[in-house]
């Protein structure tokens, strides 16, 4: 009963919330600015209220604090979360305020985010004393703590800007997002992880209602304040957890579309303007061929799905 009302609540709430939310962001003009360089069919989305993490996100910690025993770890998570969040927050507030497709400096961005990552990498390796990682097919394997130290700040770091690089499609990161969360929801009941289970069910159900009004065509987008704030959790959940590499496999799409970035910036670069896909992230190289966005998202759904059975066999 407990979980079936982790995943409703957040849902229901949002669902009936979330058209006073579209309605005030759209009062107080709080539109998408699109970037001049994206593809041209995106350019219809400019003025879509944006900031729409706000609402996953608020959703998830009010009902994190509210059904689930506040442990140290439980406390870091939603710490290292809120930290994103705010992060977010603030680089979506400076895109529209000053109408431009960049929000915060680089160096601004990076601050923040290596003081969410430090939450969790010290309480998880020096307080909670977690060293381990998780071998699929195998078992848990001891990194020791100075590896396990630098492996949390990549998986959080990374896993925030996996996320964020994957939403720029109606629906897709909230998409992938719900497969992912269900996935490590159930993995984590396999493992007897029952307060990991309630997060992931509690996100779930705020990322599903999300798609109420996301799904394409959107009539709000996540914003940085969702995408940053959900790939932190994801990564600090994994930490704890050692279940890096179960993120590693499950959240798959959050790492191609990763990749596809890592591969073309320093192509580009070093060819002199060639280019190895027509765009990055990698959906936007598939638009750019004449695929829908609705095709992508759920081409990319279905195979988030198929990963995340693969993760599960390796289970059981």
């Amino acid at each position: 009963m407990w979980y079936i009302l982790a995943y409703l609540l957040p849902l229901l709430l949002i669902i009936f919330s979330g058209n006073i939310f579209i309605n005030y962001i759209k009062k107080i003009n709080f539109g998408q600015q699109v970037r001049d360089y994206g593809p041209e069919s995106h350019l219809k989305k400019a003025g879509i209220p944006t900031m729409g993490g706000l609402l996953i996100i608020s959703a998830f910690l009010f009902f994190s604090m509210s059904l689930l025993h506040l442990n140290i770890e439980i406390i870091a998570i939603l710490l290292t979360t809120l930290i994103m969040a705010l992060t977010g927050f603030l680089d979506d507030f400076l895109k529209i305020k000053f109408e431009r497709s960049l929000g915060l400096r680089a160096w601004q961005k990076i601050i923040l985010q290596i003081a969410a990552a430090a939450v969790t990498s010290v309480v998880a390796v020096f307080v909670v004393n977690q060293h381990s990682i998780l071998l699929p097919f195998y078992a848990s394997y001891n990194l020791g703590a100075v590896t396990k130290f630098i492996l949390s700040f990549i998986v959080v770091i990374g896993s925030s800007n996996a996320v964020n690089l994957t939403d720029g499609l109606d629906g897709l990161a909230a998409g992938i997002t719900t497969v992912v969360t269900l996935a490590f929801a159930l993995l984590f009941y396999l493992l007897n992880l029952p307060e990991y289970s309630f997060l992931m069910l509690i996100m779930a159900g705020s990322t599903t209602a999300f798609l109420w009004y996301n799904a394409n065509p959107a009539s709000v987008f996540m914003g940085d304040v969702g995408s940053l704030a959900i790939g932190a959790f994801l990564g600090a959940a994994a930490v704890f957890t050692a279940a890096e590499l179960y993120l590693l496999i499950i959240g798959g799409i959050y790492v191609i579309e990763t990749l596809s970035v890592m591969i073309q910036v320093p192509y580009y670069k070093i060819t002199g303007g060639k280019r190895v896909f027509k765009m990055t992230p990698i959906h936007h190289h598939f638009e750019l061929t004449g695929l829908p966005e609705n095709k992508i998202v759920f081409r990319f759904v279905i195979i988030t799905i198929i990963l995340s059975l693969f993760a599960l066999l390796s289970i059981l």
